[in-house]
C-alpha cells in the first residue's frame, strides 16, 4: 500500500512539472501530439480492442450489469469515432492565451483578461474508457497535465489506450508526464488522491452516484462534479405527436446506458391517449419497460407494450435508470410539468416537444438545467454533439462551468496590467 501511495505522489509531481512545461507548449507541438495520437487509435485496433474484450470478458464473469458493460464496450466503431473527436480537438482553436476583454482605465493602465491554463487536472472515472482519450486530448490542447484514475473493470482498456497517449506525447517532444494513468485498482488510492491540494488544481468525478458524492464530501481540491442525468421529456398539448414519438424514442432508445438518456416522460393530458398508444409499439421494439403513473398506465395496460407496463413506485420519479426503463406520467398542464421536473430533475438535460412558441420560450427560459431543449432528442448533450471535439465530462454544477465541459472549461484566466509607472497616492 505505501509503495501505491508513493507512485501516486511520484506520479502528481511528475505531472506538476509538466504543467509547468505544457503552459508554455506551442499549439503545433499540442496538435502534433494529437493527430498522432488520432492515427495510432487506428492503427492499432486491434490491441485495444483485444484489452477490452478482455475486460468485458471480466466484467460479464464478475456481474456487471448490461449497462455498464456498454459503457465498457469498445467496437471498430467507437474506435474510430474517437479518433474523429482527438482530430477535431486538434482542429479547434487553441484557447491558452486568448484575451477575453481589454480595456484602456482612465489612470493610463491597460488591464486585460488572458485565458491559461488551469495547471493539473485529475479525473476519477468508471466504466468508460473512451474518458480516457477525451479527458486526456482536451487537457493536453488546454495546456494542463493530468492524471487520471480509471476503474478496475476498465484496467486492460485503459492502459493500452494510455500507452497511445504517451507514446503520441513523446512523438510531440511534450513531457511525458502530461497525460498519466494510475494503474492500481486499489479504491483507497482515491482517498489519497483526494488529499494531495498541492499537486492537484481541479478534480473530476465521472461515475455513480456514489462516487461522486464521496469525491465532493472528501475533496480538499475543487471539484467539478456532475454527469448524473435524471433526464425529462415534456410533450406538450401544442406538440406535433409524430415528432414527439420520434423524440422519444430516440432519447430513451438510441443508447439507454447515457446519461442524456430520457429517463421520465411527462405527456398533457390533452394528447396522451393518442401519443402513448402511438408510442407504444415504437418502444416494444426495443424492450422499454414503461413505470406508469394511474392514467399513463390506463392508457398503456393494454398497449404492444404488454406486460412491461408497470405502476409506477414513487422512487421511479427522479431516477436515473441507465437500462431500457422509463418512468411515465401523465400532467393537466405545463406548470405541472415544470414544477416535476424542478422536484425531480438533476439540472442535466430536460426538453419540451411543442409548436406552441410562448410555451417553448417559457420552457427555455424557467427550467433550470444545464441543456434545455424545444423539439430535439436529449441525447444531443455531449460534448462532440456541441462541437467542442469531446468533453471532460457534464457539469451539472452552475460555477466554473456547465453542461459539457470542453477545452475552454479546462482553464482559468488571469489579469494582465500594463503601466507605465502609475501608483496610487499614499
Amino acid at each position: 500500500m505505501q509503495a501505491t501511495i508513493s507512485e501516486l505522489v511520484t506520479k502528481g509531481k511528475a505531472a506538476r512539472a509538466a504543467a509547468r512545461q505544457l503552459a508554455r507548449a506551442s499549439t503545433d507541438a499540442k496538435n502534433t501530439a494529437l493527430r498522432t495520437l488520432a492515427g495510432l487509435l487506428e492503427d492499432r485496433q486491434d490491441a485495444v480492442l483485444a484489452a477490452n474484450a478482455a475486460d468485458c470478458d471480466a466484467g460479464s464473469r464478475g456481474g456487471l450489469t448490461e449497462a455498464l458493460i456498454d459503457r465498457l464496450l469498445l467496437t471498430p466503431d467507437r474506435l474510430r469515432g474517437m479518433a474523429r473527436d482527438v482530430r477535431t480537438i486538434a482542429d479547434l482553436p487553441d484557447p491558452v492565451g486568448e484575451t477575453l476583454e481589454e480595456r484602456l482605465l482612465p489612470n493610463g493602465l491597460r488591464i486585460a483578461r488572458r485565458r491559461v491554463p488551469l495547471g493539473v487536472i485529475a479525473a476519477i472515472y468508471e466504466s468508460r474508457p473512451n474518458v480516457t482519450v477525451d479527458i486526456g486530448s482536451l487537457a493536453l490542447k488546454a495546456g494542463n497535465a493530468v492524471i487520471l484514475r480509471g476503474g478496475r473493470e476498465a484496467l486492460h482498456s485503459n492502459t493500452a489506450l494510455a500507452a497511445l497517449v504517451g507514446e503520441a506525447i513523446e512523438a510531440a517532444g511534450l513531457p511525458a508526464g502530461s497525460v498519466q494513468v494510475i494503474e492500481s485498482p486499489d479504491r483507497t488510492l482515491v482517498a489519497e488522491m483526494l488529499k494531495m491540494r498541492d499537486m492537484i488544481d481541479l478534480l473530476i468525478p465521472r461515475g455513480g452516484a456514489d462516487l461522486i458524492r464521496y469525491v465532493v464530501e472528501n475533496a480538499t481540491m475543487p471539484v467539478v462534479a456532475g454527469g448524473i442525468g435524471v433526464c425529462h421529456t415534456y410533450v406538450d398539448a401544442a406538440a406535433d405527436l409524430g415528432m414527439a414519438v420520434e423524440i422519444a424514442v430516440n432519447a430513451k432508445c438510441r443508447r439507454t446506458s447515457v446519461c442524456n438518456a430520457l429517463d421520465t416522460l411527462l405527456v398533457h393530458e390533452r394528447v396522451a391517449t393518442p401519443f402513448l398508444q402511438a408510442l407504444a409499439p415504437r418502444w416494444n421494439e426495443y424492450g422499454i419497460e414503461a413505470r406508469c403513473d394511474e392514467r399513463s398506465h390506463a392508457i398503456l395496460a393494454g398497449s404492444a407494450l404488454g406486460a412491461r407496463v408497470r405502476p409506477a413506485a414513487a422512487e421511479d420519479f427522479g431516477y436515473e435508470f441507465l437500462a431500457s426503463i422509463a418512468a411515465v406520467r401523465v400532467v393537466d398542464s405545463m406548470d405541472e410539468a415544470m414544477a416535476h421536473i424542478e422536484q425531480y430533475g438533476s439540472g442535466h438535460s430536460e426538453a419540451i416537444v411543442t409548436e406552441d412558441y410562448s410555451a417553448a420560450q417559457r420552457f427555455l427560459d424557467d427550467v433550470d438545467a444545464a441543456a434545455v431543449y424545444v423539439n430535439a432528442s436529449t441525447q444531443f448533450t455531449d460534448g462532440g454533439q456541441f462541437g467542442l471535439g469531446a468533453e471532460v465530462g457534464i457539469s451539472t454544477q452552475k460555477m466554473h462551468a456547465r453542461g459539457p465541459m470542453g477545452l475552454r472549461e479546462m482553464t482559468s484566466y488571469k489579469w494582465v496590467i500594463q503601466g507605465s509607472g502609475q501608483v496610487r497616492p499614499l
